[in-house]
């Protein structure tokens, strides 16, 4: 007897459990933006969502005319310590004094040189100027399949040096959530950053969805 009473319990523990387990779940799936805080702000996008979408709500937008435009660093992915095209310049450095030795003794390339070796402090020394200089070197002058080829390239192997994680993995989840809660709900989305079109490209189909 005592037996069974042991087999009984124990049953009962696995089928709550089961039950809570499922009911996590079925919560997770009808949840929209599960990594969201319940508060105000989750609160503001479901209803916009609602009622641009409810047919007779006065606010209602037609699916032709439903757009919604995102910034992308800080907002979609990391830009601290640097912005991730910004990193890709820099990066780009070494190869482009390979080519042009003379360029290692002179600023701004010099300065990039010392950043990469570790000097961060560098870093302050370069001026918008700079890096106006260091964009149009390294992001000109070429190709449009050579450069494509070329952020490919870098995308695979570079890691962020903080997180030690390829930059297309460190994008915001509750970002993520609200793009794919747009785009079920008849929204198309876009990218409006000032990063290069080209560069973008290489990559935002495939971690946005865009």
């Amino acid at each position: 007897m005592k037996s069974i009473n042991h087999i009984l319990r124990l049953f009962r523990i696995l089928a709550l459990t089961a039950l809570t387990a499922f009911g996590t779940q079925a919560q997770a799936q009808t949840d929209p933006l599960p990594s969201w805080n319940d508060g105000p702000a989750k609160k503001a996008i479901v209803e916009f969502v609602q009622v641009t979408t409810t047919p007779g709500s006065t606010m209602f937008v037609p699916p032709a005319e439903r757009i919604a435009t995102f910034d992308q660093d800080g907002t979609l992915w990391v830009e601290h310590p640097m912005y991730s095209q910004v990193m890709y310049i820099l990066e780009s450095v070494p190869a482009l004094v390979k080519a042009k030795p003379e360029l290692a003794k002179v600023a701004p390339f010099s300065t990039v040189l010392e950043i990469l070796k570790g000097d961060r402090a560098a870093i302050a020394k370069l001026t918008l100027p700079d890096l106006e200089k260091l964009a149009a070197a390294t992001l000109t002058g070429m190709p449009v399949q050579t450069f494509e080829a070329e952020v490919k390239k870098w995308l695979a192997e570079a890691k962020d040096p903080r997180w030690k994680k390829p930059y297309t993995e460190l994008t915001y989840l509750p970002m993520q959530e609200v793009l794919k809660y747009l785009r079920a709900n008849g929204y198309r989305t876009w990218i409006v950053t000032g990063g290069g079109q080209d560069f973008v490209r290489q990559y935002s189909e495939k971690v946005y969805g865009i």
